[in-house]
């Protein structure tokens, strides 16, 4: 078969050509790039990369096919995919059809062929920004595909939670003899999270974005969990409405990625947006309290600012941060002293790895034992 061209535009100009990847057609989103070198089908399925172009790093995407056991939610949530060298036949015992097929079925516009180390380097310098990927008879030149990306919506200021979050709650009951409750607020959560937090005897009720601090408390929580999630924390209001809600109560509250940026907006910080982001399963994340370095997963482009190195006092009490990004300085978490509440910017349900942060759903566990006691 004759490949299908494809091109990539950059709302700086900048165009990189290839071939066909998935389905042929449009589509826009912000250009962002991720290193990690497994996992792809995690990530196509985190609905954090909601309205994101995401660029592999690794070269040699699709090898392993796709299976029916690895989804992190309902559906592929990027806007569009971009690689180097796509599997030809996927070989894996797992498999059951090529990740080129996944994104054709779900209408996924992807490009392949694309010196990805090039644009990976560009993007570092000019910094994340919109893209459009056009391929068959969507083609055309390169001022009418410019202006297209140009007009497409920006990210800052973009409200996209309620957009990926179950419109309906739910329950992932305990493995086990249940110990426990949680509710969790779903701002774009991965499915592994509250299985997580089942393996250690919980029982997670699962709540829409849009949900009220009374339906919160309905299920009688020992805690309180606020998900990842896409868009711009500046615009989230409700969640952070509601978790000052929760932090009134002192009930127990963990927060991870989005949820550590609504966690910092409820104290009164303010957030911003990274240059590029850090997205990936191998950043390393420095705990200032034990001096341990950890190895993790992250998806996120913007950040919590608050100071390093002291305590914030808070309307409600004292926090400080708990963990940095070692590339960059950035907050990776904050803690609570005066009250049982923490969180962190990264993902440390681990899908697909690394297991390095593993032990936060433990301290989240015992905060809320503790707490019941």
């Amino acid at each position: 078969m004759t490949p299908t061209p494809a091109v990539l535009v950059l709302e700086d100009g900048r165009a990189f050509h290839g071939r066909a990847y998935g389905a042929v057609g449009e589509t826009f989103g912000e250009a962002v790039f991720a290193t990690g070198m497994t996992g792809y089908q995690e990530t196509l399925t985190d609905p954090s990369y909601h309205r994101q172009v995401v660029v592999m790093t690794a070269p040699h995407i699709g090898n392993t096919g796709v299976n029916d056991e690895d989804p992190e939610s309902r559906r592929i949530w990027v806007a569009g995919y971009v690689v180097r060298d796509p599997a030809r036949t996927p070989s894996n015992w797992r498999s059951v059809r090529s990740l080129d097929d996944e994104l054709a079925a779900q209408g996924v516009v992807g490009i392949s062929g694309v010196d990805t180390r090039a644009l990976t380097r560009h993007l570092r310098e000019r910094g994340a920004m919109r893209a459009g990927v056009f391929s068959g008879p969507t083609l055309g030149d390169h001022a009418t595909l410019l202006e297209r990306v140009r007009s497409a919506p920006v990210m800052t200021g973009a409200d996209l939670a309620a957009e990926v979050a179950t419109t309906e709650p739910y329950v992932v009951p305990a493995v086990g003899e249940k110990r426990l409750t949680v509710a969790a607020v779903d701002l774009g959560i991965k499915g592994m999270t509250p299985r997580r937090m089942a393996e250690r005897g919980v029982e997670v009720h699962v709540l829409p974005a849009t949900a009220t601090l009374d339906e919160v408390y309905a299920a009688d929580p020992d805690g309180v969990f606020f998900s990842n999630g896409p868009g711009d924390p500046a615009a989230a209001h409700h969640p952070v409405e509601l978790m000052r809600g929760v932090l009134e109560r002192a009930t127990p509250l963990f927060g991870i990625c989005f949820g550590n940026q609504v966690l910092g907006r409820a104290l009164g910080f303010g957030t911003f947006k990274l240059k590029y982001g850090h997205r990936g399963i191998n950043q390393p994340v420095k705990d200032l309290a034990t001096g341990r370095v950890e190895v993790t997963a992250h998806n996120h482009g913007f950040a919590v600012d608050a100071p390093v190195g002291e305590a914030s006092e808070t309307p409600f009490g004292r926090v400080e941060v708990s963990h940095v990004c070692l590339n960059d300085n950035v907050v990776e978490g904050l803690r609570l002293i005066d009250r049982p509440a923490f969180s962190v910017q990264y993902h440390p349900e681990a899908a697909a790895g690394p297991h390095d942060a593993a032990y936060l759903f433990d301290r989240f566990t015992a905060l809320m034992e503790g707490q019941r006691a």
